[in-house]
């Protein structure tokens, strides 16, 4: 228990001190960091519904962009700029406090889980992952289209001008003066940030012991016999796509506030397949896996760019460095997946008999 505790404690140092040490090799890294925890976030979200309750779901970056662009139209001059009697109620524009910005994120997103989750109750493995998939390219268009006749969401050039995250007046897109030394707003968003990931895993821990956590599991392992044990499956089901499309909404509400910006392109396929991919490659239900696998696959293609440009180098610039990036990054999760079929960090397997000593 005391080695428990003190390696708690060491790790807790270190995700503080974490930000300091790389803001002093320049703002790209802690912005690679702060992208690390959204993408932590999702993922925890993602194995709500992938990892605990087995269904599998490839549309899962329009409860992001959900929750990106409530933001965007709640806390930025565009409502105001586009609708005249918006425009005379509210002349500055609106400017969504955090404390209504989280939990309206949370409810949105959790609302378009649970559209989602209606039509699809009976579908399960293959067709449930193209009627996913083909939900969250849906919401991708309505963003990109919803510019005409009535200009809601201002098409492919997105919405700008974001207002940036503030709690009790305090601005995170402000550096902090402490004396002589100077806390930049990535790194001040890299704390808001962690603590929602840490309120994140500790609601993920509290689901998976609950008794709606194993139901959930039960239904992952073999739905016809939690059924037969009275679970009530399509109640369940919704909930799961609910309470996991919360955490997506949130962490889209905080990208688009840390942004300032956010356009269609932001929420593309590859983008929920990659956010797949990180509950995969951690660990399937696990969520020490999933957090491992969120961090490497999004801080990996960042720190690639500083080993593609080299090999571009070598080969006298035959090769593109975006696709060289690619290819690594592609390259390293099969060579992971023939290696550790069961993730980088798999959730221990229980009720095998012990090794019997000769």
């Amino acid at each position: 228990m005391k080695n428990n505790k003190a390696q708690w404690i060491v790790g807790a140092i270190a995700l503080l001190v974490l930000p300091l040490i790389l803001q002093s090799f320049g703002n790209a890294w802690v912005r690679i960091a702060d992208l690390a925890l959204l993408y932590v976030m999702l993922a925890l979200g993602l194995n709500i519904v992938v990892g605990f309750a087995g269904l599998l779901d490839l549309g899962y970056v329009a409860f992001y962009a959900v929750g990106a662009y409530m933001l965007g139209l709640m806390a930025s001059p565009h409502l105001a700029e586009t609708f005249e009697g918006f425009k005379a109620m509210f002349p500055n524009g609106l400017h969504t406090s955090i404390w209504l910005v989280i939990p309206l994120g949370a409810l949105l997103a959790a609302v378009a889980g649970l559209i989602l989750g209606f039509p699809v109750l009976k579908l399960r493995g293959d067709y449930l992952a193209i009627v996913t998939l083909g939900f969250g390219e849906i919401i991708r268009i309505f963003m990109l289209n919803l510019d005409q006749p009535v200009n809601i969401t201002n098409g492919p050039k997105g919405l700008g001008q974001i207002d940036s995250i503030k709690i009790f007046g305090f601005d995170f897109a402000k550096p902090l003066e402490i004396g002589s030394y100077t806390v930049s707003s990535v790194t001040l968003y890299y704390y808001l940030f962690l603590v929602l990931v840490v309120a994140s895993v500790v609601i993920c821990y509290r689901l998976q012991d609950s008794r709606i956590g194993r139901a959930w599991m039960a239904i992952r392992e073999d739905e016809i016999a939690a059924k037969a044990m009275g679970i009530n499956t399509r109640n369940l089901k919704l909930m799961a796509f609910g309470m996991g499309a919360t955490f997506g909404g949130v962490s889209g509400a905080m990208f688009a506030g840390f942004q300032g910006f956010v356009s269609p392109e932001s929420f593309s396929l590859m983008e929920s397949i990659m956010i797949v991919a990180m509950v995969v490659l951690g660990g399937l239900g696990h969520i020490p896996g999933v957090i491992l696998g969120a961090v490497l696959l999004s801080a990996l293609p960042e720190v690639l760019r500083y080993v593609a440009g080299p090999l571009q180098q070598m080969t006298d610039g035959r090769l593109d460095a975006s696709i060289l990036r690619q290819l690594l990054i592609a390259v390293a999760m099969i060579v992971v997946m023939l290696l550790r079929p069961r993730g980088l960090w798999p959730a221990p397997e229980h009720g095998k008999s012990a090794i019997q000593k000769d």
